[in-house]
């Protein structure tokens, strides 16, 4: 068992120094208080390597009272950077690159951000790598889009991590929390990379959502697709489909999918990957999910399945009676909070809806979130 002697500082890891068995009985236990009541709650699955399993790494930078610079984690309730060399969940990779980073900014005369003042150049730096290709993404947010020296820069970082496949500059100039702006500058490279999930490969760019653990994520997926039960016939609903990885994932045993996104760049992400996989069967719509299924109920159209992997706070009351309205046979409930999952179900409980089973699923080693897919069967009247 390895343990970190940043755990109780960073507060990221608060399972941190028990046995990994521990924590999965932890979390099936919190997934059976929540959910047992509506019924049937499977035993979690856990990882086989529980470290170095993040994907995309994003540290923050700030400079001491001492003029020591400092890259890694804002300090659990604080705004204060610790310092962080390696991680015990970050992908060992991505955590190199970051000290190479912050060794390289003296010696290019590169001040770091300072929240308070306004001032200084480098506020984060994100590595995203695909786990299945290889490919290395490096983001370098600053507050200007004018970086001295760039070519030289890359060039060097490049010389010390050649594995480096692309390297682009974020400007984010605003005062926010917010990691990264809106606008991108490719230094180097293409400005994605790829990944391989589920036999599909996946184009990322530096804001696309992507699950960061993706060995875990092709067993949740393929999980959430046995549960839809898809004998290769039935009209599915992709809600929140982001940049499609599920209903493409979904598509080869279904008859026709629709995902629906509000996030435009996302949507723009899932037409590419569907084009670049040769997954004809599947269409992708920009719009609000719960009006776009209430478009759908209006029209009488017909959905057999739906799957929905809402955000950390669920559904709204809107979505969730669309839902009911669209009335689909199955729905594929992804959750990454068991909280608002357990609400949500006794919104849809309440309405026709019968929990058949619950899976939790440990994308997160070593913290204190779980993920859970939830197969609802509509009840016969």
């Amino acid at each position: 068992m390895k343990t970190c002697e940043l755990a109780k500082k960073c507060g990221g890891c608060k399972y941190q120094g028990m046995p990994y068995e521990k924590t999965l009985a932890i979390k099936q236990k919190k997934l059976k208080d929540l959910l047992g009541g509506f019924g049937k709650v499977l035993p979690i699955l856990g990882m086989k390597e529980p470290y170095h399993y993040r994907n995309k790494v994003t540290a923050a930078f700030a400079r001491l009272r001492n003029g020591t610079i400092v890259s890694g984690v804002y300090q659990e309730g604080t705004h204060r950077v610790i310092n962080v060399d390696e991680c015990l969940i970050e992908d060992a990779l991505a955590d190199q690159i970051i000290c190479d980073i912050r060794g390289m900014l003296k010696s290019f005369k590169i001040k770091v951000y300072d929240e308070d003042s306004g001032y200084g150049l480098l506020r984060h730096v994100m590595v995203r790598r695909g786990f299945a290709t290889g490919q290395v993404m490096v983001v370098l947010v600053l507050s200007s889009p004018i970086l001295p020296s760039k070519n030289n820069f890359v060039k060097e970082l490049r010389r010390l991590h050649p594995e480096i496949t692309t390297v682009i500059l974020n400007v984010n100039d605003k005062r926010t929390s917010m990691v990264l702006g809106e606008r991108n500058i490719t230094l180097y490279g293409k400005g994605y990379i790829e990944d391989v999930l589920c036999g599909l490969r996946f184009r990322i760019s530096p804001t696309s959502f992507y699950q960061v653990n993706p060995v875990q994520t092709e067993m949740l997926y393929r999980t959430a697709i046995d549960f839809a039960g898809l004998k290769g016939k039935e009209r599915v609903l992709d809600a929140y489909c982001g940049i499609g990885t599920i209903g493409m994932a979904a598509a080869a045993d279904a008859g026709e999918v629709i995902g629906v996104e509000l996030n435009q760049n996302a949507v723009r992400d899932a037409v590419n990957n569907a084009k670049h996989n040769g997954v004809k069967n599947i269409t992708f719509y920009q719009e609000d999910a719960g009006r776009f299924m209430v478009q759908l109920a209006e029209q009488r159209e017909h959905i057999d399945v739906v799957f929905m992997d809402p955000p950390r706070s669920g559904s709204d009351e809107a979505f969730l009676s669309s839902l009911v309205r669209l009335a689909p046979k199955r729905v594929v409930y992804i959750s990454c909070n068991p909280e608002t999952l357990a609400r949500d179900l006794k919104f849809l409980c309440g309405k026709g809806y019968r929990m058949e089973k619950a899976q939790g699923v440990d994308m997160f080693g070593w913290t204190e979130h779980v993920e859970c897919v939830v197969l609802l069967s509509r009840v016969k009247k």
